[in-house]
């Protein structure tokens, strides 16, 4: 009997759930970026702008969701004149409904780019809560984490290479929904941001998340030049329509693929295999919880479209990773053994 990872029934919606637009740092309107993600294929945008947390109701259409969030950001306050040395951790949190009214977490001190105080609706701050203190480290990452998640909302890790963190300090956080292990814009400027390790590193470490490619667009430069940073990692959501409450049910359990060109058309588990369909790939490889890894195909090799793998009990957790003639790369997320039929 097949055991579906991504749910049979439904249908993919592509979607890029880190995204800046000109309310912060980022070059491009809301209108504009509805513009450019939908012209490409695109059903659903998450608008993650700097600190403030802005509604857009009026884009969504019956082909486009925009869904509301928030990108934070938490800094070590590092040497004098040497900014680019400071770390910091970056959440985004995504409202996984459409009724949530006010944004958790906020700091009108951080609120720092110009105008954007004055596109926070009133209506999105609660009066009753203080600012929330920000101050470097796990502690209040874990309390901004725990704060978002209570409140309904998807949270991210973003681009760890960028934010100059490494094993010593995700391996504290706790809670977390899911990892960027693909953030395109920090790829696109030369930093180390495919983070397939750090997603092993977080689920051997026995952390149960989920991982994400996304663009973190800011929209500089324009769609088809060679440093635009939109368009380049996404999410595929298998849902059962497009609308706000069933997407974010869809994030919430997991029922999506992370993507920077491959395409997959199924995912299951059947008589102690996983097995898959996919667009034409030429490797793909199985990365379980333990010292013991498959490759299927070979780079350079023929493409196809199906692979197969035998799984054992003791795996501990296992994905797949689908590569294309291109070097692009499709990532599951884990699933783990002990919640798969054997």
């Amino acid at each position: 009997m097949k055991q579906f990872l991504i749910p049979e029934e439904g249908r993919f919606y592509k979607a890029n759930l880190h995204c800046h637009t000109t309310f912060s740092d980022g070059r491009a309107t809301p209108e504009e970026i509805k513009e450019i993600y939908k012209s490409h294929g695109y059903s659903v945008v998450a608008f993650t702008d700097h600190n403030i947390q802005v509604p857009h109701p009026e884009l969504a259409d019956p082909d486009f969701l925009p869904l509301t969030g928030v990108e934070y950001n938490i800094n070590d306050e590092g040497y004098p004149g040497k900014e680019r040395d400071v770390k910091t951790t970056h959440l985004c949190l995504i409202a996984l409904r459409d009724d949530i009214r006010y944004q958790v977490c906020y700091t009108d001190s951080y609120v720092h780019h110009g105008g954007a105080r004055s596109h926070i609706p009133e209506s999105m701050i609660n009066p009753d809560e203080p600012d929330f203190e920000r101050r470097y480290g796990a502690e209040c990452a874990n309390a901004m984490i725990k704060a978002g998640r209570d409140a309904g909302y998807f949270v991210t890790y973003n681009h760890p290479s960028w934010s100059q963190e490494n094993w010593s300090h995700y391996m504290k956080l706790e809670g977390l929904s899911a990892m960027e292990i693909v953030n395109f814009g920090c790829l696109n400027e030369g930093y180390d941001d495919y983070n397939s390790r750090v997603y092993r590193d977080m689920l051997c470490g026995g952390k149960r998340l989920f991982c994400i490619a996304a663009d973190d667009n800011h929209n500089k430069y324009p769609v088809g030049h060679p440093r635009c940073d939109a368009l380049g990692g996404w999410v595929m959501i298998k849902a059962e329509k497009l609308e706000y409450n069933t997407v974010g049910r869809a994030l919430e359990k997991g029922n999506f693929y992370s993507s920077t060109g491959p395409e997959i058309r199924s995912l299951w588990f059947e008589d102690g295999k996983i097995c898959a369909d996919f667009s034409p790939a030429v490797a793909v490889d199985c990365i379980t919880g333990v010292k013991k890894c498959f490759r299927a195909g070979r780079i350079g090799g023929e493409p196809f479209t199906h692979a197969e793998f035998d799984l054992k009990p003791w795996f501990r957790w296992i994905r797949l990773r689908i590569i294309d003639r291109e070097g692009n790369a499709a990532d599951t997320n884990a699933y783990f053994t002990e919640e798969l039929a054997f």
